[in-house]
């Protein structure tokens, strides 16, 4: 490579999908119970599909949770293939009434 030319780095992007859950917890009076189930989805869910888990509202609630899921991938396909696994699996397994459920996907340099 002759001195003086520079050659611009080949741009990387960042695939993020994130998958909002929001359940009602028929039946349920306390935080305790709210807890148990928010904790064993939260572990299936990390243990399943390496993603990221946090409850992001509604935490004083008793009978509403809500999961944020997300992953990081370089395709989009990934992204949508995780997340979409992801969604199947707490239909099936989860003890609580799944009532919304959003995905958005965006990459680095905007929303895809």
């Amino acid at each position: 490579m002759p001195l003086g030319i520079a050659i611009a780095p080949k741009q990387a992007y960042m695939i993020i999908g994130v998958l909002t859950l929001e359940f009602r917890l028929h039946g349920n009076d306390s935080l305790k119970g709210k807890r148990q189930v928010a904790q064993s989805l939260k572990q299936k869910l990390r243990n399943t599909f390496n993603v990221a888990v946090s409850e992001v509202d509604a935490q004083d609630a008793h009978q509403k949770l809500v999961l944020a899921v997300v992953t990081v991938s370089g395709e989009t396909a990934k992204v949508e293939s995780r997340l979409s696994k992801a969604l199947a699996m707490v239909e099936a397994i989860s003890p609580a009434e799944l009532v919304r459920c959003d995905t958005e996907v965006f990459s680095s340099a905007g929303e895809v």
